[in-house]
């Protein structure tokens, strides 16, 4: 299986498609404004530039896709009014990885060019879009031609699920990513995968960013290494009991694990001092419950309508991945499980998201 072509969100607009399951995402966006914003006033007053150049990292394809562009734009175009300077033109690289749904970006942008010219007018600069694939766990762009890079729900996803899980002494049996039942090897063998993915990023990022550009990164994360919160290990739980029904075959579970680690702050604090190039301004965490973002938006659903759509919005970040290893035929089964599941840990229990944003200014 080829990570790079099965990890990416559901494409189209269908009921289980990323475009419309994606309240989550866009609800952090809008608690992570603040920290967006004052990195963006910050690099603006720093230096200046005529044409901003920004790259958004695991852009995905859906509503929320351009909406850090827009953000920003908002930002400077503000701060640039206040200061009777005229506006700066905006760049954006909206990155993923090649499986992504780039068509539906590109077809949303000829409305978009449209909203952004009836909102702002010349008040605000331009605004040139261009679409990057590729991995960000390497080069992506020239040196020193970024001012500002972005990313959001994207570095909880490794390069490649770490290889020695394979083998006997550190295999994962039963699950399909850290979980409470996971041996010692697996929390290593992923927290190592971590550190060398998240090194190779802020390596290749202080490359392309100008001298003091800035970063503003989003990820899931843990409040402790060894004391797992993630709702993937609710994934595991609902493929074990189809490979107790014979549904799934279990080696087919035995040897997937999920290229996802969520890390600590010290985790995060660690890399960024070995690797070097970065200057750490914040790193906040925040909770949520894994329904708060759809009682915010539909405070008359009910816990079994929200189980709902919980699951739904998982099934379209994880079908892809998990239908290359276990079948498109499966996934009907799988996510309803999931969402009886999910319902039985949301009346037993708090059940939570942990959120790390991390603002980062390079050293030059």
């Amino acid at each position: 299986m080829e990570i790079q072509q099965v990890l990416h969100m559901n494409s189209g607009d269908g009921k289980t498609s990323y475009a419309i399951n994606s309240q989550l995402q866009r609800t952090v966006a809008a608690m992570v404004k603040p920290i967006l914003e004052e990195s963006m006033e910050e690099l603006y007053l720093t230096l200046f530039p005529e044409c901003l150049k920004m790259a958004d990292l695991g852009c995905s394809a859906g509503p929320n896709t351009l909406l850090v562009v827009s953000k920003v734009m908002d930002i400077i175009g503000t701060k640039s009014q206040k200061l009777n300077r005229p506006p700066p033109s905006l760049q954006a690289f909206l990155n993923d990885l090649p499986g992504n749904d780039f068509n539906t970006i590109f077809k949303s942008l000829p409305s978009f060019y449209k909203k952004l010219e009836n909102e702002k007018g010349s008040s605000f600069g331009h605004c040139f879009i261009t679409a990057v694939p590729g991995s960000f766990y390497g080069r992506l762009f020239p040196n020193n031609s970024l001012h500002f890079v972005h990313s959001s729900y994207a570095l909880m996803w490794l390069s490649e699920a770490p290889k020695q899980l394979v083998s006997k002494e550190a295999m994962n049996k039963g699950n399909i990513c850290i979980a409470k039942t996971s041996p010692p090897p697996v929390f290593n063998a992923y927290l190592e995968q971590f550190e060398r993915d998240f090194k190779m990023f802020l390596k290749c990022r202080a490359e392309e960013l100008v001298p003091g550009g800035r970063m503003v990164l989003t990820t899931m994360g843990s409040i402790k290494s060894d004391d797992p919160l993630c709702i993937w290990e609710v994934v595991g739980l609902n493929l074990n009991d189809m490979v107790l029904e014979g549904l799934i075959e279990a080696e087919k579970l035995d040897t997937f694990n999920l290229p996802y680690y969520a890390p600590t702050t010290e985790e995060v604090k660690k890399v960024i001092e070995i690797e070097g190039s970065f200057t750490l301004l914040k790193l906040e965490v925040f909770k949520m419950d894994w329904d708060s973002y759809i009682k915010k938006a539909n405070s008359g659903l009910d816990k079994q309508e929200r189980a709902t759509m919980i699951a739904t919005d998982i099934r379209a970040v994880g079908e892809p991945i998990l239908a290359s290893q276990f079948g498109e035929e499966n996934m009907d089964s799988l996510f309803q499980r999931f969402k009886d599941v999910v319902l039985d840990h949301m009346e037993a229990e708090k059940c939570e998201y942990v959120n790390l944003v991390i603002s980062l200014a390079e050293r030059g």
